[in-house]
């Protein structure tokens, strides 16, 4: 799809990853609803905020009825409690879950018939390199992750007669507040996330690997589990 003159919402725009599609698909010429639970935190000039809770369905409907317009869903808000899944928190385990699965689901379900009803358009899905690699440390949000990466792949095929395709972004740790625990070194810069997804969203891919790391462990899903 053509970015210039799309009409895009993106959830969790408020910071990170997020604030980096807002910002860039405004110089792209796209009009942008930056979503959050806490629109006043929305700071980019040129953002249309957008109060939008994808954990919970009133706010998604209502968000929905003001972006009307939309042409482009980015589906970015996620939430990591770095649960263990056999002794940690089983509420904070669900609310992985409820965020990236069927947050991510109830948003799109929203969105979808807006956007077919626009003429088509396109949707990307935030994901992770933890949605094929499982470290017990992250459990609950590598369980949600591969979830939500299933759901990609469903939607997909399912949303293809209506003229949306979806896209997938997989990247490992970038330097975003959600990864402050892991070392600088060790970090992807966002705003290249942003710009390399926005550039396969533009040209419809279904995928893509935003960095070395997730590349080498999406090459190695053939591989027995103990490698």
């Amino acid at each position: 799809m053509d970015i210039n003159g799309s009409v895009a919402v993106v959830t969790g725009g408020n910071r990170g990853l997020g604030r980096h599609f807002v910002t860039q698909l405004i110089e792209r010429g796209a009009k942008v609803y930056a979503a959050a639970r806490n629109p006043e935190s929305i700071d980019v000039p040129g953002a249309v905020p957008l109060r939008l809770d994808i954990t919970d369905p009133e706010s998604v409907a209502r968000a929905a009825q003001v972006a009307a317009d939309a042409t482009l869903l980015i589906n970015n808000a996620g939430v990591s409690t770095r649960s263990r899944l056999l002794d940690g928190d089983l509420d904070q385990i669900r609310l992985e879950m409820e965020t990236h699965y069927f947050g991510t689901l109830g948003v799109t379900r929203a969105f979808a018939p807006i956007i077919e009803a626009n003429g088509g358009g396109a949707i990307l899905n935030v994901l992770s390199v933890l949605s094929w690699l499982h470290p017990p440390t992250s459990g609950a949000y590598s369980a949600a992750k591969a979830a939500s990466w299933a759901m990609t792949d469903a939607v997909r095929h399912e949303l293809a007669p209506k003229g949306i395709t979806v896209t997938a972004l997989h990247v490992g740790y970038m330097d975003t507040d959600m990864a402050a625990f892991v070392a600088a070194e060790n970090k992807t810069d966002p705003a290249g996330v942003a710009g390399a997804a926005l550039d396969a969203v533009g040209s419809g891919a279904p995928e893509i690997l935003a960095d070395e790391l997730t590349r080498a462990v999406k090459r190695d899903l053939a591989s027995s589990p103990a490698s």
